[in-house]
């Protein structure tokens, strides 16, 4: 894709569109099979450059994997990787690193695993930490804390349960819950949760599905109420046959926020009331900002009269603490807001593909906006009328779709750098293009 892609107004957006495999469900599905006794079949699964680096990754530990192009991926998996030494490049996939990690470490094996500059500079001190007492041999090859890393075969794990941040990145718990399993070999594992858990409706994910993998996760909470995990002994992943991966509920965010924008109305396909996944309530701030919202199991639509008829977005004030990816999108919808709107509880942003906060003011500001951006939280102040501007995407996906709806106020507006959209959803500008009905 070129350096940068001009949007022209969007006057009206409607119509349907099949989103693409959910990336969160897509790169645990890919390591669950390929733990799991016997053959998987995965269909749905996502294309993009974040499932392409996990496929790798297996690949390269030695995972057998046949591709039937829209017949599914045949995984055959193992609680052994064959490969016991590979070089690891994990691009900027933050899910792909953290899962691995605490495969990796009890696989018996030496392991190097690398990404991109900004993977150098996101955090993954707690989970190693977390791993240290397990008997994990990890090593930092540049800066402490931070990758790259060097895995080494494991010693013998400590007695006591297993501690971890919760309210760095919930990622670091599912791959402690995801590596369970290779640890519960002759007694139970206990995880416990110190301090506040982010993002809970992923680590929901992450339980459902190892349970559909064949491994059980119960739930409960220390004397404190901190969030504690048991998986039993001889606890083991077994392939379920076909697995299919849903939609995806983050990239549903962008069109659901289309629909409110432009009037639509706009549906979704491949995600619904069904969905497991945590951004599926973003549904519930499109209601919340105006939008007429209606779904079924497996899709969403959402209509409004439109900016164009003078429909302006209601203010919010919210805790994006379970949904921050999905946050990025309501922020670029308070930018049309009838008032102010705070976003609460979006720390994570600053560890995420850039520091979102310092990112979405920046570009905001551009817009016209009047932002105060804190160590946890984003106010928005919308302005009088958008301006036009040129957005920088900090090699960040979310970045580039949030702002592509700026077109939905009457302006044209130039998205730098539109390819990083292929971390999660190459295909994403064509589809919007498909949904805008009116051009100047």
């Amino acid at each position: 894709m070129s350096a940068f892609l001009d949007l022209a107004p969007i006057r009206a957006a409607t119509g349907t569109v099949r989103l693409p495999g959910s990336k969160s469900v897509s790169i645990r599905a890919l390591l669950l099979a390929a733990l799991a006794e016997g053959e998987t079949r995965l269909t749905g699964l996502l294309d993009s450059d974040d499932t392409r680096v996990m496929r790798a990754a297996l690949q390269a530990c030695g995972v057998a994997m046949v591709d039937e192009g829209e017949q599914g991926l045949w995984i055959t998996g193992s609680a052994r990787f064959p490969v016991q030494q590979a070089e690891l490049f994990v691009g900027n996939s933050g899910l792909s690193i953290r899962t691995l990690v605490a495969v990796l470490a009890f696989m018996g094996g030496r392991y190097r695993l690398s990404g991109v500059p900004r993977m150098h500079q996101r955090p993954i001190g707690d989970l190693v930490e977390a791993l240290r007492p397990l008997g994990a041999s990890i090593r930092y090859q540049q800066e402490e804390g931070f990758p790259p890393l060097l895995i080494e075969p494991a010693s013998t794990r400590v007695a006591g349960p297993v501690r971890v941040r919760g309210n760095a990145s919930s990622q670091f718990l599912t791959g402690l819950l995801q590596s369970a399993p290779l640890l519960a070999l002759e007694q139970h594992l206990v995880i416990e949760v110190e301090g506040e858990l982010i993002s809970k409706p992923y680590i929901d994910l992450s339980i459902e599905l190892m349970r559909r993998f064949g491994v059980a996760v119960q739930c409960d909470a220390t004397a404190s109420g901190a969030p504690r995990f048991r998986i039993e002994a001889g606890a083991r992943y077994r392939a379920p046959g076909v697995f299919a991966v849903e939609g995806d509920a983050s990239s549903a965010s962008y069109f659901l926020a289309l629909g409110l924008l432009s009037g639509g109305p706009v549906r979704v396909l491949g995600m619904g009331s069904a969905s497991q996944q945590g951004d599926k309530r973003f549904a519930e701030v499109m209601s919340a900002m105006g939008a007429t919202v209606t779904q079924g199991e497996d899709w969403t639509q959402v209509a409004s009269p439109g900016l164009g008829a003078g429909f302006r977005p209601k203010a919010i004030d919210a805790d994006f603490n379970h949904i921050p990816d999905a946050a990025m999108t309501a922020a670029v919808v308070a930018l049309f807001a009838d008032g102010p709107s705070v976003l609460r509880n979006i720390g994570s942003w600053r560890v995420k593909e850039t520091d979102r906060i310092a990112a979405m003011a920046a570009e905001l500001t551009k817009l016209g906006a009047t932002v105060e951006a804190g160590a946890d939280y984003l106010r928005v102040v919308p302005p009088a009328a958008v301006q036009a501007a040129t957005i920088d995407t900090y090699d960040d996906h979310r970045m580039a779709m949030s702002f592509s709806l700026v077109a939905c106020g009457g302006i044209a507006v130039r998205i730098n750098d539109p390819g990083c959209v292929a971390k999660t959803y190459p295909d994403y500008f064509a589809q919007l293009a498909t949904l805008n009905q009116v051009s100047p």
